[in-house]
């Protein structure tokens, strides 16, 4: 298998069957595929629907979680599960683009990508969103850029592609999704961005708002900023065995 697709999602039920179907036709011939979609505690019709695609599409996994965990407890769920060594992350709200998903994975196994790359990291150069949400992101960008210098202009974006033995190695905590380039490069991984489709949401609402969004990513910055200055990557060189004896 080359890659597992890995959908977090909370009451999200008209969007399943939609992204779904938008996934398979994207990968469909192209990659050897499995989609995992977690179940973060929905408490509307999400399970149901994804019970039913369940019955039309073999490739499609899920997991569900009795009780909401947040995105990244989510998506660590499911990539701790994936069957592939690599993993392609989406938010399940439709808003990121599934066609984006080969040029990325493409990306990563090209003959030209550097050595040691273990993440595609979409930008979301045009977004879709109200200005509210646009000027926050703006500023969020920058403020977390000039911090953690983490070499990616849209570090939220939830279009990714990266290494599953990577993301296992790296300090788990709530909220990390929002800083996988930063820790990815705090590990000794390099990164590489490109950009992106991003859609208006036609569906559903959002689960993101001021409260949850900003004041938590701050204390988050700083916690994050912390960990990337204690960080150490040693030089390892096995020692050969001594000859001599019988």
């Amino acid at each position: 298998m080359d890659l597992s697709v890995v959908v977090p999602v909370r009451n999200e039920a008209d969007n399943i069957r939609p992204l779904i179907e938008e996934i398979r036709d994207a990968l469909q011939g192209k990659i050897e595929y499995e989609i995992i979609y977690i179940d973060d505690g929905s408490d509307d019709e999400t399970p149901q629907r994804l019970q039913q695609m369940m019955a039309e599409l073999p490739q499609l996994r899920v997991l569900r979680h009795v009780v909401n965990c947040g995105q990244s407890t989510s998506v660590r769920s499911g990539v701790r599960v994936a069957q592939a060594d690599w993993i392609a992350t989406l938010d399940g709200d439709g808003q990121n683009d599934p066609a984006d998903i080969p040029a990325m994975f493409a990306v990563i196994q090209g003959d030209n990508a550097p050595a040691n790359l273990q993440m595609v990291a979409g930008w979301r150069h045009k977004r879709q969103d109200n200005w509210l949400r646009k000027l926050s992101s703006r500023v969020a960008n920058k403020v977390r850029s000039s911090m953690l210098r983490d070499s990616t202009p849209d570090s939220g974006c939830g279009l990714k592609v990266f290494s599953r033995q990577a993301f296992l190695e790296l300090p788990y905590f709530n909220h990390m999704h929002r800083f996988l380039p930063a820790l990815i490069i705090r590990n000794g991984g390099v990164i590489d961005t490109v950009k992106v489709n991003h859609r208006p949401r036609t569906m559903g609402t959002s689960k993101y708002g001021l409260h949850n969004r900003l004041w938590v990513g701050l204390v988050d910055l700083f916690g994050v900023r912390w960990l990337l200055k204690r960080a150490k990557l040693p030089e390892v060189v096995e020692q050969p065995r001594e000859s001599g004896g019988q």
